[in-house]
């Protein structure tokens, strides 16, 4: 089967942001089938490009980069551009490259645009992959304020769904989404993944490490940014350096909009039990998360971000690591239902800093939980399990179901 993919953000492990198509499409390529990206440079992933259009090959996936720069920390204007560009150059691909199926996976939804053209001039079967809800989420964040883009984007929306085979969601709260307002469109939840293998396997705290200790830290990975509540975390650690509890740090791993502000903020007011790592590579990441307390998975109160399938959350259970979170969603319920993490108000650092104090004060309780989240991971989030998933969805809509 030869299979078409529209990704902005692709990456490997050796890149510091998620792998889940690199995982994925390596695993369909050993069983046989041919797989094709359509990628941009993303500044967090490990791609690199010297011409404006080049193709290579990351174990057997050919991937052909658009060398248009993605940042976080661009201007809106500046990344709506970068999107409307990529989204017209991979229209070239979608009209002349060959394929069974074609998965355009968004957000953002403008990665709709090259799926609409494979799938209504070329007649090519498209399946929608869903990472977020786009424009839903723009729209309650107040990133999308026009009456007359809103309505577009909503257009926009409806139209990318009516036009695929099949929809893909990473949560199971966005597959109950789409299929309530949506109706009629059928929808699998296939939920980001972990290299369980990888993020299991034991490794040893940093020899050079000096800032931390370990077990004597809550870990953050991702964006810094208001999407990611992380003035949350800066205020917890002020409540903890308040409460006397400076030997607990909070650390962040990454890059983002708010990274500078809260770096001199903490500087300011000498808040030294904020620690920020910058970015970095997963697989040197690894053993930051498993010698972790705990791992802190932030996002701001607001509806449409229950339905979030962030990566850090399957990469942290998968290496044994309790989780905090503060979504009112199916994440809230996976961790009740499996006893492997806490569910703390989005408002409120101060519940997140005596939290942690309570963490670091029952060890083996962590202990515990930790070795349960192991398991849950290996049973639902192991990257072969969810490509394989995926793979049969494909398989079936190349094959005429839906």
């Amino acid at each position: 089967m030869r299979i078409l993919y529209f990704y902005q953000f692709f990456s490997t492990p050796k890149g510091s942001w998620g792998t889940r198509v690199y995982e994925f499409a390596k695993e369909w390529v050993e069983k046989g089938h041919e797989v094709t990206v359509v990628t941009s440079v993303f500044v967090k992933s490990d791609l690199k490009a010297e011409k404006l259009i080049e193709t290579q090959y990351f174990d057997d996936i050919k991937v052909k980069v658009i060398n248009i720069t993605m940042d976080n920390r661009q201007s809106i204007l500046k990344r709506i551009w970068t999107f409307m560009a990529y989204a017209f150059l991979s229209c070239w691909y979608a009209l002349t490259l060959k394929a069974d199926v074609v998965v355009a996976s968004s957000g953002p939804i403008t990665v709709g645009l090259p799926g609409l053209v494979a799938r209504y001039l070329r007649g090519r079967k498209l399946v929608f992959e869903v990472r977020d809800l786009w424009p839903e989420g723009a729209i309650e964040l107040g990133v999308i304020k026009n009456p007359i883009i809103k309505s577009l984007s909503l257009w926009f929306e409806k139209t990318c769904y009516r036009a695929s085979e099949h929809v893909i969601c990473l949560s199971p709260g966005m597959k109950t989404h789409i299929e309530t307002k949506h109706i009629g469109v059928k929808a699998t939840s296939v939920t980001n993944a972990a290299n369980v293998e990888l993020f299991s396997t034991s490794q040893p705290f940093p020899k050079d490490e000096k800032a931390l200790q370990p077990k004597k830290y809550a870990i953050y990975t991702g964006n810094i940014g208001e999407v990611n509540n992380s003035y949350w975390l800066y205020n917890a650690a002020v409540k903890l350096k308040k409460l006397g509890r400076n030997d607990i740090k909070i650390v962040l791993v990454g890059e983002g909009q708010q990274r500078i502000e809260l770096q001199e903020l903490a500087k300011q007011n000498g808040i030294d039990n904020f620690i920020h790592k910058g970015l970095m590579p997963k697989e040197d990441l690894i053993p930051y998360i498993q010698h972790a307390m705990v791992s802190m998975v932030p996002l701001k109160g607001t509806p449409v971000l229950d339905t979030s399938s962030p990566n850090k959350l399957f990469e942290s259970i998968a290496a044994g690591i309790p989780v905090i979170q503060n979504t009112q969603g199916w994440i809230k319920d996976f961790l009740e239902e499996h006893k492997i993490g806490y569910t703390l108000n989005p408002n409120d650092p101060l519940q997140l800093a005596e939290k942690l104090i309570w963490v670091d004060e029952n060890p083996e309780e962590m202990k515990s939980m930790g070795e349960v989240a192991a398991e849950v991971a290996k049973k639902n989030f192991d990257k072969t399990y969810l490509a394989d998933k995926m793979l049969n969805c494909l398989e079936s809509v190349a094959n005429g179901k839906k």
